[in-house]
């Protein structure tokens, strides 16, 4: 069934749980508010809305090389006590999102770290390729259907680009990073967050001479 986004507000104001993991609770129960509210207080959700404000500053700097030594990153994730750093299954957490991040190239942590310089560049880029699309087909969209084509474009690549959006590579079920983060933020009772990474790719960035092997060749031959 359909779910409103009035269904959804009132959950999160009695449960004071993020509107995605609302959402899911309502879908999981056909709508059922009071089933959803159970749902919801079973994993511990919504005491993950009441860590939201607390602060976390201790956690693990940790280090990750892919076999080939060809993709490296480094990523912060804090937590609230050196205690839960030492905790080996948020251990286990950081050194998977590291894993993660290896695989799955994403840009920044959340929407919020995407500037608007590099929002502007990609949209610039979408509005080029549907540019180029109306120039092979000959076919020119309507204002308001090429806008509605760009922000759904940039909707997804925001998406993809945020590590919190993007499907968890190593989760059970279709969660994203964020969802599994707040499930054992839950489950430990400290705020968790992942503040920052960087990822290294082994020659990114370095423009390789490109050679033509078939010239040097016949140059070869001519001399």
């Amino acid at each position: 069934m359909s779910i409103t986004m009035e269904q959804v507000k009132s959950l999160r104001q009695r449960t004071g749980a993020g509107i995605g993991d609302c959402k899911k609770a309502l879908v999981e129960t056909d709508g059922d508010e009071e089933k959803a509210v159970e749902i919801i207080q079973k994993k511990g959700l919504a005491k993950v809305a009441k860590k939201a404000g607390a602060i976390a500053a201790e956690g693990l700097v940790h280090g990750y090389i892919h076999a080939g030594s060809r993709v490296g990153v480094l990523v912060e994730v804090n937590c609230q006590t050196d205690f839960v750093a030492r905790n080996e299954e948020f251990q286990e957490f950081v050194n998977q999102v590291a894993m993660h991040i290896a695989s799955e190239k994403p840009e920044v942590v959340k929407a919020e770290d995407l500037s608007d310089e590099l929002v502007e560049k990609q949209r610039a880029i979408f509005v080029g390729q549907l540019e180029e699309e109306e120039k092979q087909t000959g076919k020119k969209k309507p204002e308001q259907a090429v806008k509605g084509i760009i922000e759904g474009k940039l909707a997804k690549w925001k998406k993809q680009s945020c590590l919190l959006d993007q499907e968890f590579i190593f989760a059970e079920e279709k969660e994203t990073v964020g969802e599994v983060l707040d499930a054992l933020t839950a489950k430990i009772g400290e705020k968790l967050s992942i503040r920052r990474f960087v990822r290294y790719e082994l020659g990114e960035g370095i423009e390789k001479k490109k050679t033509d092997l078939a010239a040097e060749v016949a140059e070869q031959l001519g001399s």
